[in-house]
């Protein structure tokens, strides 16, 4: 298994997909209860549709990646995207361009990321991303909460292994805590000066339309707003081919303005 060292302690499990070499890489970010093997094929199948290699990893704490031990801050998201994801990029894929593809607190990551306008990176593409709290999302939780609590999210444990309760009590009491409610990222949004692409489902249960739009109208770049139907929180899993085939189409057009 591949892995790289964050310090003498934390590993970082990942995953590459090998494709053209002067193309653009694909990094796929997971969502906030996420790891790899949750994305299923769906990497796969963007990097063969645009020839693209691809890079996958768990986050610290997630999936076969080493348990979290810090205690979570109003500022957890930023590490990941300005400590963690830079690093992962330096010792595996360093100097090469890259596109971020991130899944909810993933897509988050990618647009704190893309506010620091990293040399190499091309383009953003975020699926139910979240730039502030809102009651759904809140209400989302704690319906997901009563659910684990009661046995319904067991399959957490296939890929968390002995980390799923700490990663699942982590992610619903941050979220939930009086000191997270104020949380809100608009303020970094004008300095994403990539082109975006915004996904959202429908039906997502934890966030409405609001997030897409204010995303989409605070970017200083191009933003391609984009909804899909008969689809909730995971747009990749509910639609793959719709959203694959949407995103390899942005992803073409972002090969073809540079390469």
């Amino acid at each position: 298994m591949p892995f790289l060292s964050l310090n003498a302690v934390d590993r970082i499990y990942y995953e590459t997909i090998e494709d053209r070499s002067d193309y653009p890489v694909l990094v796929f970010l997971h969502e906030g209860l996420g790891c790899r093997e949750m994305w299923k094929d769906f990497p796969a199948r963007l990097c063969r549709i645009t020839g693209c290699p691809g890079l996958i990893y768990d986050r610290l704490g997630h999936g076969k990646s080493s348990e979290a031990t810090s205690p979570r801050t109003i500022h957890y998201i930023h590490e990941h995207a300005l400590n963690e994801l830079p690093l992962v990029l330096r010792k595996t894929i360093p100097d090469r361009p890259y596109i971020l593809v991130g899944h909810s607190d993933g897509g988050t990551i990618s647009l704190i990321h893309g506010a620091e306008r990293p040399a190499h990176l091309v383009g953003i593409i975020t699926e139910a991303a979240h730039i502030f709290v809102e009651s759904v999302t809140l209400a989302g939780i704690r319906k997901a909460k009563e659910a684990f609590r009661r046995g319904h999210m067991a399959g957490l444990y296939t890929y968390h292994g002995e980390k799923t309760e700490s990663i699942f009590t982590a992610w619903s009491d941050t979220w939930l805590s009086d000191w997270f409610s104020t949380w809100n990222i608009e303020y970094l949004l004008p300095s994403v000066l990539c082109p975006i692409m915004v996904i959202q489902g429908i039906n997502d249960h934890y966030g409405t339309k609001r997030q897409v739009e204010t995303i989409v109208s605070g970017v200083s770049g191009f933003a391609d707003p984009v909804f899909i139907e008969s689809c909730g929180h995971s747009p990749h899993l509910d639609q793959p081919e719709v959203v694959a085939n949407k995103m390899s189409v942005f992803i073409d057009q972002l090969i073809s303005r540079i390469w």
